[in-house]
C-alpha cells in the first residue's frame, strides 16, 4: 500500500539522507517524459528538493523550456519515495554552492563543473510506500 507522506515524518526525512541514487523525470516538448539518474538532496525546512547539473544537459533545457513540472523518485527494495514539484534552474553563486554543499554531505564531493547549475524544486507532494508511514 501507497499514499500521501510527510517529509516531517523521521522515515521518511531519513530515507531522503540515505545514500540512494534518485531518478528525475521531466517532460520533452512534444509531452513524453525524460527520466535519468540524478543525486537529489532535500532540504524539509525550506521544501526544496536539489540536484546538481551542466548548464547544457538535457534535463535542466526540459525545465528552461517551460517543462517545470517534474517528479524525483528513489527506491530500496520495498522503500520508495516520490518527490513531485515545480522546478527552477538557477545558476547564481550561493545557490549553486548550496546545492553542491548538500550534494558533498549526501553522496561525495563532485568534481570541478564550470557549467554547474542546480535544479531547484519546490516540494508540492510527497508519496511513498507504506513501510515509510503513508496513511492506511
Amino acid at each position: 500500500m501507497s499514499g500521501h507522506l510527510s517529509l516531517s515524518a523521521a522515515p521518511v526525512c531519513e530515507f531522503w539522507t540515505e545514500r540512494h541514487l534518485c531518478t528525475l523525470t521531466t517532460l520533452r516538448a512534444d509531452g513524453s517524459p525524460h527520466v535519468v539518474p540524478v543525486g537529489a538532496t532535500v532540504d524539509p525546512d525550506a521544501g526544496l528538493l536539489r540536484i546538481i547539473a551542466s548548464r547544457g544537459s538535457a534535463k535542466v533545457r526540459h525545465v528552461l523550456a517551460g517543462g517545470d513540472r517534474v517528479a524525483v523518485c528513489q527506491v530500496e527494495g520495498p522503500r520508495w519515495s516520490t518527490i513531485e514539484g515545480k522546478a527552477v534552474v538557477r545558476d547564481d553563486p550561493d545557490s549553486v554552492a548550496e546545492a553542491v554543499r548538500r550534494y558533498a554531505v549526501r553522496y561525495r564531493q563532485p568534481r570541478p563543473n564550470p557549467e554547474r547549475v542546480v535544479i531547484e524544486v519546490t516540494i508540492a507532494r510527497v508519496l511513498g510506500s507504506a513501510s515509510l508511514g503513508a496513511p492506511r
